[in-house]
């Protein structure tokens, strides 16, 4: 080395070396704490945004109860609805005016509601959207926009809209059949007006299965399968399906729309003296006919009991147990009973929706 020059000594050195290394380490422990709260954060908005699609296909499906269902029959009928033992429970077949909304109280997975929706909306097939009508003498009303319009063979109803006593009837032909096949040149003598003045409306049910019930149907309800709970979930706790029941066979197809779920309840609001102001809320309308529950029920509001994210060690929630409903109906749910071990270690939240049905 030069003279004037001066290098640094091994201890300067070592000293230099120490503290890159702590700098170094520390940076590390934040960068992992950036990164650990940032999974926490996504999956918590991963979360939020799956319940939030979950609530507008329930508030969907709610809203339109009872669209497209008749309150009597032009003839006499005989109808088939679920098969499995669960969902018989809710049948009007063969014969009784359907009810277009109605739940069985406590009675799945977790002691938790099942929500059963009667409407042609809550099908899964673009026939369900569909509607025109047809007047004496014509045939039936195409739609300017041909997206719109039914097409030559698939499934309908026809509803002869309220007479004199206020109430639609479902057209049943002289053979007993409750549906015909979309014609745009005619649905047949059955199923036309039979008076001058006077208009029938057509609803489409399914494209291609015989009907065996004039309304498609939905039930909503929380199960644990066996295999395919993500590993996120705390224990115990199950998938909210809405089961779509097919026309083919009278089973259910499954569609999963929010996991992680530890309880599912439902309450009505009812009118009870007919001004149509909610003045009491029920979690039971199993007694309810048909016509009780188009002139009674308001309101039916959901609440859901699931989780924010997966497990988190470092978080510990306050509650033990968590009320899931309103106006003392509902539940308490007792999360370290029911969910077991960790429970604590879960961002648990109660989503709650208030519909009012438009067609009740």
């Amino acid at each position: 080395m030069g003279k004037g020059k001066e290098g640094f000594s091994l201890l300067e050195v070592l000293i230099v070396i120490a503290l890159l290394s702590v700098i170094i380490m520390m940076g590390s422990e934040t960068f992992m704490a950036i990164v650990k709260g940032s999974k926490k954060e996504t999956g918590s908005a991963s979360t939020q945004i799956e319940s939030i699609l979950s609530l507008n296909v329930i508030r969907y499906d709610v809203e339109h109860a009872g669209y497209g269902i008749c309150m009597g029959f032009l003839g006499g009928i005989n109808y088939q609805e679920a098969v499995d033992s669960e969902g018989a429970n809710y049948n009007d077949a063969p014969s009784g005016v359907p009810r277009p909304i109605l739940s069985g109280n406590n009675v799945g997975f977790n002691s938790s509601d099942r929500l059963v929706v009667k409407s042609v909306l809550v099908g899964t097939n673009e026939t369900c959207t569909k509607w025109t009508y047809v007047r004496f003498g014509e045939a039936p009303k195409t739609w300017d926009n041909y997206k719109i319009n039914l097409q030559n063979g698939e499934r309908v109803i026809v509803i002869k809209p309220c007479g004199p006593d206020k109430i639609d009837r479902l057209v049943v032909s002289s053979d007993g059949s409750f549906f015909t096949l979309f014609s745009s040149s005619g649905l047949g003598t059955d199923f036309t007006p039979k008076a001058p003045n006077e208009k029938y409306i057509i609803y489409g049910v399914d494209p291609d299965s015989p009907l065996r019930m004039p309304f498609n149907r939905a039930d909503y309800f929380v199960m644990r399968p066996s295999s395919g709970i993500p590993v996120r979930c705390a224990p115990n706790t199950g998938i909210l399906y809405k089961a779509n029941l097919n026309h083919a066979n009278g089973r259910f197809t499954y569609m999963p729309i929010m996991d992680c779920v530890a309880d599912f309840q439902v309450i009505f609001g009812i009118d009870t003296n007919g001004d149509k102001i909610v003045d009491s809320y029920v979690d039971d309308i199993s007694g309810y006919d048909a016509s009780t529950i188009r002139n009674r029920v308001k309101e039916v509001r959901i609440y859901i009991l699931t989780h924010e994210g997966g497990m988190d060690r470092d978080f510990s929630y306050g509650e033990k147990k968590i009320y899931v409903g309103e106006f003392g109906r509902g539940r308490e749910f007792d999360l370290s009973l029911m969910i077991g071990g960790n429970w604590q270690n879960f961002r648990w939240k109660v989503y709650s929706v208030v519909i009012k049905p438009r067609n009740l």
